[in-house]
């Protein structure tokens, strides 16, 4: 009988049920114990969490050779995987999302003061024995996901704007694959945080919350450009919705000095699944794709492989989309001064710390969002201007645009939906390729903040 595939049993390598290790030391005396995880690294090898100096580690170093006993959660059928040692590995890609996903086993069985992750140990895969006994059927196969990902592709194919973009993958995700919690999110680079540009499933949207790079499974999947999967609930600090300690450490584009510019995080208070993809396009994160789910084992190595492609065709579209060549300059119109409106003056505050805006002491924007706002204010008090356009945001320097991927359409985007969550008397409104309109209903008072 043909040996089974390390593939082919991926469902062995879900965490759902803890592996059984096999050693030998040097002088041949055995040893056998429980390992948290067995990871599917590629065809051909297995990543094995290291977490104790034990007498298995012991043997390993001695003896290179172990075998690993997996249970089939589905079908109760055993297979042992007979491994040889080759490195451990104490960074990156593989150990992060190792880590990660420990930290939500450790959490889930409240061992997370005893569950740490030392190391990867990678082994090569020199032969899988299936174990012979009756087992169970295994479940149907889910089938028809190729044909799914190929609507949503050509669905976002379709789509000519960044907004209508997001929100067609999001319907997507809810439509198409049943994913009901999910949120896009991308990187400031030199901020090093990741802004939330878009969300559904949630009580209150969370367009503008922040978490910095390295921060939970959404920071962890953009810094090391891997993704990140966690099948059990999570509590732990470093690997959880660390949201308030990512707020507080600074804003999108400088340090946090301003007090109350904090917009809560939109996630599950209690995920029990969770998978951070990362969105590549030319070789560069450009941010995250995330979806959890209230349930264990809500997302399995199929969901991972099909959000990773769904990923890859939004980075790229994104990319696609905020290079499109922009139209001409905004004119300022004849008028020197804004318009004479009736109504009670909206007070309007500017802190250029991190140029927070408040509206009527209520918190709207920070960064370089923030830093747009009260530039189109400026120009709308003082010489009555309503047309602007992208392109000369891009060559005002008070905006301080990154030189290198600047994200101004998801910046645009971002202080729309605030101004539309947060109703003041103020809108933006698109007037086509590279161009938009500020629209004002009541007199403004612009107040610009020491420091």
């Amino acid at each position: 009988m043909t040996a089974p595939s390390l593939h082919s049993i991926r469902p062995c390598l879900e965490g759902a049920i803890p592996a059984i290790m096999a050693t030998c030391a040097s002088d041949g005396t055995p040893n056998v114990a429980y390992i948290s995880q067995v990871v599917y690294v590629d065809e051909g090898h297995v990543a094995l969490s290291f977490q104790f100096f034990n007498k298995t580690r012991a043997n390993i170093l001695d003896n290179p050779h172990a075998s690993v006993l997996l249970l089939d959660p589905v079908t109760a059928r055993f297979y042992r995987l007979h491994l040889r040692y080759l490195r451990t590995e104490t960074g990156g890609a593989l150990f992060e999302s190792m880590k990660a996903r420990l930290a939500g086993i450790a959490s889930h069985t409240g061992m997370a003061e005893v569950f740490r992750l030392k190391g990867s140990d990678v082994y090569a895969v020199e032969h899988i024995d299936a174990i012979d006994g009756e087992g169970l059927p295994p479940a149907p196969c889910r089938t028809g996901l190729l044909h799914r990902l190929r609507q949503c592709s050509q669905r976002m194919a379709a789509c000519t704007g960044l907004d209508d973009l997001l929100q067609t993958a999001l319907a997507c995700l809810r439509d198409a694959l049943g994913i009901g919690h999910a949120m896009v999110l991308l990187l400031d680079t030199p901020a090093q945080r990741l802004y939330t540009v878009a969300s559904c499933g949630y009580a209150t949207s969370g367009v503008g919350s922040e978490i910095a790079l390295g921060h939970g499974v959404i920071g962890v999947a953009a810094r090391e450009n891997t993704p990140v999967r966690i099948s059990h609930m999570t509590h732990a600090a470093l690997y959880s919705h660390a949201m308030r300690s990512s707020l507080q450490a600074g804003s999108a584009d400088g340090p946090a000095l301003v007090p109350g510019t904090e917009i809560p995080y939109p996630g599950l208070p209690e995920p029990h699944s969770q998978l951070a993809v990362p969105m590549v396009a030319a070789g560069r994160v450009l941010g995250v794709l995330f979806v959890e789910s209230p349930r264990d084992m809500a997302f399995d190595f199929e969901d991972e492989d099909l959000l990773v492609a769904l990923a890859g065709h939004l980075g790229a579209a994104i990319d696609l989309l905020q290079a499109a060549p922009e139209t001409g300059e905004a004119t300022a119109p004849a008028t020197a001064q804004a318009p004479v409106l009736g109504g009670t003056p909206v007070r309007v505050r500017h802190y250029p710390a991190n140029d927070s805006v408040f509206i009527n002491d209520d918190y709207l924007i920070k960064g370089v969002a923030g830093a747009i706002f009260w530039k189109l204010l400026r120009d709308y008090t003082q010489a009555g201007r309503t047309e602007f356009s992208n392109r000369e945001l891009r060559l005002d320097p008070s905006i301080r645009l990154p030189d290198v991927a600047d994200n101004l359409e998801a910046r645009l985007l971002l202080l729309q939906r605030r101004l539309q969550e947060n109703n003041p008397p103020m809108r933006l409104e698109k007037t086509g390729r590279g161009r938009f309109r500020l629209c004002v209903a009541c007199p403004v008072l612009l107040e610009e903040q020491p420091g």
